[in-house]
């Protein structure tokens, strides 16, 4: 009686449909991927796309005058290091960038909880509640992102300054547009502009779910509420987190909206207005702005990579079946 031959190993089986006269696409794409020459373009890619922000530490601790009277790359030459742009662009100056990280830290959490709420709920109502008028409801907002955000900007602003009346009824109040309640402004502002996108996304995700596991849940007596919260928002994690990293990153990077809606306020302006303050007049001062620069990218920098497995888990999982 011969003896059993163990059971082949999964890369055993993977090795064996590579190297097999019947190679799959996803075999082929694997094994080009996996080749030296496509190892080495992706290292090449990664240097150069590294390389500017390498020259912005760089810059961000050299003296001013080295800044301005030579490149970046001398630094390898005369290595020098100075915490004084930090310094100054940190607590010089009647108002610090301290400060404007504060505001923006403000503007941009609720900027991203505000779409996600919305979108999740009404991306679920799109999905699986039954109601008339709902794939024309959908299309109306997949429209809505070929809409160019600088058409809303001064409607929307005045919108917040006059409010909206029909007739004697007050739909929508007018605000001050003093203090705190600028925030407010830029919230809703972020808010509308990130959903139509957001449901796009969760709607694509949600649909995609098993018919069979929403409606055991039916069965089980479970209502919409509870089907939302227990079931459909878990399974749906990666696409929240992966919109969020975006939205978070596009918020904190705004410079448009936040200009407009809140300006350059110390009590609510963010980090982008005043760093677009920090280069001076006449740009003399830019060495403070490579300080300003690398400080303002440490936060999205560090959202980013710790949350990019997430971030790369949400992008695949409506593209991958099984």
């Amino acid at each position: 009686m011969s003896p059993v031959a163990p059971p082949a190993t999964r890369k055993e089986v993977r090795a064996a449909m590579e190297s097999g006269p019947q190679l799959t696409l996803a075999g082929r794409v694997r094994r080009n991927l996996a080749s030296s020459t496509a190892s080495f373009f992706a290292m090449l890619t990664a240097i150069v796309w590294t390389i500017p922000t390498f020259g912005l530490l760089v810059s961000s601790i050299r003296s001013e005058n080295n800044i301005k009277t030579t490149g970046w790359w001398n630094w390898f030459g005369s290595p020098e290091f100075t915490l004084e742009n930090y310094r100054e662009v940190l607590t010089g100056g009647d108002v610090s960038l301290g400060t404007y990280f504060i505001n923006s830290i403000v503007i941009t959490i609720p900027a991203v909880l505000f779409p996600l709420a919305f979108g999740a709920m009404a991306a679920y109502a799109l999905s699986w509640m039954e109601w008339k008028g709902r794939d024309w409801t959908f299309i109306l907002i997949f429209a809505l992102q070929i809409v160019p955000l600088q058409m809303a900007l001064v409607p929307l602003l005045r919108l917040f300054s006059r409010g909206l009346e029909i007739g004697t009824t007050v739909v929508i109040p007018a605000l001050e547009l003093e203090g705190a309640q600028k925030f407010a402004t830029v919230w809703i502002a972020h808010t509308c502009f990130a959903l139509p996108l957001c449901v796009f996304l969760l709607h694509n995700f949600m649909s995609q779910l098993p018919r069979e596991l929403i409606e055991a849940a039916r069965v089980d007596g479970a209502d919409h509420s509870r089907i939302f919260r227990s079931i459909v928002l878990p399974l749906v994690a990666p696409a929240l987190a992966s919109f969020g990293i975006f939205q978070f990153l596009w918020v904190w990077n705004d410079l448009l909206v936040g200009l407009i809606f809140v300006g350059s306020v110390p009590e609510v302006g963010p980090i982008t207005v005043k760093l677009s303050e920090m280069v001076g007049t006449r740009g003399q001062d830019w060495q403070l702005l490579t300080a300003g620069a690398f400080v303002g990218m440490a936060v999205p920098l560090g959202v980013f990579l710790s949350l990019q497995r997430y971030f790369v888990r949400g992008l695949l999982a409506g593209g991958l079946k099984g």
